[in-house]
């Protein structure tokens, strides 16, 4: 015997309920924005990685206890964020950094090294969870009190200072960062390799460098030097401050 489908009513009932679900305070992953939360949470942690495939809708919304529109929401918003990479049949997956904005918008400093014909190093000077300074801390968003990696890098080209890397790490966007070992691979690049970012600023300057920049950087103090200073973000949370100070000479070039 044939089974009766679901009324209008019912479904009309059913659709309410998820309406009611996706609005609802304080029940978890409920909220499309908890979703985001909780995906950009698993993409900085490293839980999924870049370029991989995430779970369909419905099986995160299966897991998180949301409705399908709900999960559909966040996914949505990350791809307009280019967090996510949603093609259809082929599932949505973490967006890998393009090259183009690897090597510009965010440079990793061996790349520049090795173009240049030079051979890379690095020294790790300091590398130490501590509590950042006040500006430091209101552009990363912490408490205060709450501590931020602080990394401290000697970029060298053919065994000479090239840059000098003065950087603070969220723990709380990057907990990852507290156990890694940066003398192998430099946390500029760590970071690029393995945490996505969506948006963020760089302000570009001329500089004198102070005396013990000048010390690190084997001139005199007073040099003119070119500085980066540069704030990265994934959503609405801070990855990383940095400061990047570079050797007399140094001269940037774009590819546009």
């Amino acid at each position: 015997m044939r089974q009766p489908g679901p009324s209008h009513g019912g479904r009309k009932v059913a659709a309410v309920a998820d309406a009611i679900a996706d609005d609802a305070p304080g029940t978890g992953l409920r909220t499309w924005t908890a979703v985001v939360a909780e995906v950009t949470r698993r993409i900085a942690d490293g839980e999924w990685r870049l370029g991989g495939i995430i779970p369909s809708e419905a099986e995160l919304a299966a897991e998180f206890g949301c409705s399908r529109n709900t999960v559909n929401r966040a996914l949505r918003a990350l791809a307009d964020q280019g967090i996510l990479e949603r093609k259809r049949r082929a599932g949505t997956r973490v967006r890998h950094l393009p090259e183009s904005r690897a090597s510009i918008g965010i440079p990793v400093v061996r790349h520049l090294v090795e173009r240049r014909g030079a051979r890379y190093g690095h020294h790790v000077l300091e590398q130490r969870a501590q509590e950042p300074p006040d500006a430091v801390a209101a552009s990363l968003g912490l408490a205060a009190g709450a501590e931020a990696l602080h990394v401290t890098s000697l970029h060298l080209s053919d065994a000479a200072p090239f840059a000098l890397e003065d950087r603070w790490v969220s723990l709380a966007a990057v907990p990852a960062a507290a156990t890694t070992d940066f003398s192998a691979v430099s946390v500029n690049e760590w970071l690029v390799r393995n945490v996505p970012f969506s948006t963020g600023e760089i302000g570009l300057s001329a500089g004198a460098a102070t005396a013990e920049e000048a010390a690190r950087l084997g001139c005199a103090a007073g040099t003119p030097v070119f500085v980066e200073d540069r704030v990265t973000r994934l959503g609405d949370s801070a990855i990383t401050v940095v400061r990047t100070v570079f050797a007399p000479g140094y001269r940037m070039r774009l590819t546009i």
